[in-house]
Formats: structure tokens, sequence, C-alpha cells
């Protein structure tokens, strides 16, 4: 199982942004390109393994957008993307965002209070986006059901499901090691 998502992670060449190592992958970054089937995987994988009892799953710009359609188009669960751009509409509410490696601003649209939902994005390992996007949803009053981020890599994981006490499903638990993805588990 989850063996095309495997490889593809294996095979990531690694780059450094300051002290932070980078892994490049279609999941995470859309290079090289993304095949349909390692994509198939992923959402099989999440449909069987993830309670989606949920009004609107919730995909984190950007590389949330593609694995967030594909869940929508498989389950018929519709979808919202927060989003790196302000639009100004009434009821947006911003998210500052700090990652391992930059912080920027996320936008809000499109939902309401006591929506049960799921977020999707691509990969925890600080904690900084899933730690800051779901306490401004829960202040909105939104019900966030669950988390999902396909890759785990380092202890983000853990540092969000502590301070927020909500369960993070990922696929793949990865660590880089002498310059290479090393796959540690399957969750």
């Amino acid at each position: 199982m989850l063996e095309k998502v495997k490889k593809s992670l294996e095979k990531s060449p690694i780059i450094q942004k300051g002290e932070y190592q980078y892994f490049v992958n279609p999941i995470s970054d859309g290079i090289p390109a993304m095949h349909p089937d390692i994509l198939n995987e992923i959402t099989e994988y999440i449909i069987k393994n993830v309670n989606l009892d949920v009004d609107k799953l919730v995909g984190i710009e950007a590389m949330g957008i593609h694995l967030t359609t594909a869940l929508s188009l498989a389950t018929g669960i519709p979808f919202v993307i927060i989003r790196k751009r302000k639009y100004g509409l009434k009821g947006e509410k911003e998210i500052n965002q700090k990652t391992g490696y930059g912080s920027s601003k996320l936008y809000i649209n499109g939902l309401k209070a006591n929506e049960k939902i799921a977020i999707i994005d691509d990969v925890v390992s600080t904690g900084g986006t899933l730690i800051s996007t779901i306490k401004t949803l829960k202040n909105m009053g939104i019900d966030v059901k669950t988390a999902i981020a396909i890759i785990d890599k380092g202890n983000g994981k853990e540092i969000v499901e502590k301070e927020l006490n909500i369960p993070i499903f990922s696929v793949v638990k990865l660590e880089i090691n002498d310059g290479k993805v090393v796959i540690k588990s399957k969750v």
C-alpha cells in the first residue's frame, strides 16, 4: 500500500532554505509532474482511514489545492480553499502563518459558524500553518473535525496535536537523513 507515494518521496531532491531542509516532490510542490495514480493512491488511503462526515473540505493554498480537489471529486464533498490573496469579502478572516522557512498571510472566505470541516494540507513539519489556521477557524465557530497532512516531517504533527488537542492524520511520516528522504512509517 502507498508504494507509488513512497517511491515518489524517496526520489525527492533536497534543497536548503536557510536552516530548513526542503524536499521537492509532486505532492508538496507539483515538481516534477504529479502522476494521477499517486493522487489516487493518496485519496483512496484517506477515504479508507479518515472519518469524512463533514460539510466541507478546506484546503490550504497552494499545495493543498490539488489534494483537496481530488478528495472532493472522490467523495462529493464541497470544498473551500484558504487563500494567500485578500479579497475583502464580508466576513473574511486573516491568518498570520509562520512556517519553517518563512511567514505570510492567509485568508478564509466561504465558511460559516457551526460547519463541520476537514482541513487538508500537503506537509506538516513545524506545525505553524495548521496551528494558526485551526485556531482562527475555531474562533470563527467552525467545527474542525479533523486535519489531514499528507506528509508528516519532523515533529510538527505532535506539536499541533499537543497544542490544540486535535488529532492530525498523516499518510506518510518521513525524515531527511544524509540529504535523502527516508520513509519512517505509513500512518
